[in-house]
Parts: C-alpha cells; sequence; structure tokens
C-alpha cells in the first residue's frame, strides 16, 4: 500500500498520520520544541546570560546590586515556567502520532493477513486442481 492510502475496516476508516492536519497551536508547539532543543539556541542563551550577567558586574557602581540578579532569576523562572507546558504539548502531540501510526500499522497488517489467507486459499484450489 502507498503513504496516502487509506485503510477501510469495520465500520471507520484509518487515515495515515501525515496525513492528518496539525492545528495551528500543534505546529507552533512542534516549532518552537524543535528551536528550543536545538544547540543554536543553547549557545545563543548562554552568550545572552554572560551578557546580562557582565552587564550587572560592570555597570554596578560601588556595590554590587541583588535586585538585577533577582530579576535575571524572575526572566529565567518565566523562561522556564512558559517552555515546560510548550514542550510537554510537542511531546503529547509526537505521542499521539505514534499511537496513530501504531493503529495504522496494526489495520494494515490485519489487511495484509486476510488477502495473504486469500492468496493461500487460492494457491490451495489450483494445487488441487493440478494434483
Amino acid at each position: 500500500m502507498k503513504r496516502g492510502d487509506k485503510i477501510k475496516e469495520g465500520t471507520h476508516t484509518i487515515t495515515h498520520p501525515i496525513l492528518i492536519p496539525a492545528t495551528f497551536p500543534q505546529k507552533a508547539a512542534d516549532k518552537v520544541t524543535k528551536g528550543i532543543g536545538s544547540w543554536t539556541f543553547i549557545i545563543f542563551f548562554l552568550i545572552i546570560l554572560c551578557i546580562w550577567v557582565w552587564a550587572i558586574f560592570f555597570t554596578a557602581n560601588e556595590s554590587l546590586e541583588i535586585d538585577q540578579f533577582l530579576l535575571l532569576n524572575l526572566v529565567l523562572s518565566c523562561i522556564a515556567a512558559i517552555q515546560a507546558p510548550i514542550i510537554l504539548m510537542s511531546q503529547n502531540r509526537a505521542n499521539q502520532k505514534e499511537r496513530q501510526r501504531m493503529e495504522y500499522d496494526y489495520q494494515l497488517n490485519k489487511k495484509s493477513e486476510k488477502e495473504i489467507e486469500e492468496i493461500k486459499k487460492q494457491l490451495d484450489r489450483i494445487e488441487r486442481k493440478l494434483g
């Protein structure tokens, strides 16, 4: 069977998971997760953090201002709080697609098994007629 084929089994049709459209939030979560999970993002983020800490140290007058580090901590916490649900949404979508692939493969295997049984029956009939 081809990738785009649909399997009609019983009362419902199973569509190949690649053909199932994603909603805008699902696409956005996938793209954000792809970007966040890259070395480019990690390196860029580390550079920004180093610049921020450097700016705190070298722009402080005589005493180091703790408020700026508290602000940095708040920003990092907010980023983590936003990233975690986005990553979880993307993982849930990947799990959902995997379940759909497994269901599609199962239905395809069932159909193939039926076709093989039919071929075997036909071969048995041909064999009886010849032998």
